[in-house]
């Protein structure tokens, strides 16, 4: 499976940004396609993930503020981040997960500052 992410870039605090992510190759039926995100000296942390069944969990920090959806015809996930703040900023990673494997997508910076 790859995985090809976009979106992310500077922002002001209380902005918005967009990102997406198109997974192909052997995709199966039952799979997760999330984000995670990691800040500079802090580990990688789930932001949110959605399953193709539709069950949705987010982070605390992101509830409300934060919407995962995905396109299952095209195997592309997206996080609409509303109300960004600083501590948001982080490399924010997309992942894929099926048959017990992670796939992982290259970072995109997300930076949230005035």
């Amino acid at each position: 499976v790859q995985l090809q992410a976009c979106g992310g870039g500077l922002v002001q605090p209380g902005g918005s940004l967009r990102l997406s992510c198109a997974a192909s190759g052997s995709i199966e039926s039952s799979n997760g396609m999330g984000w995670y995100r990691q800040a500079p000296g802090k580990q990688r942390e789930l932001v949110a993930v959605q399953w193709n069944s539709g069950t949705t969990n987010y982070a605390g920090s992101v509830k409300g503020r934060f919407t995962i959806s995905r396109n299952n015809a095209n195997n592309t996930v997206y996080l609409q981040m509303n109300s960004l703040k600083p501590e948001d900023t982080a490399v924010y990673y997309c992942n894929f997960f099926q048959r017990g494997y992670s796939y992982w997508g290259q970072g995109t910076q997300v930076t949230v500052s005035s």
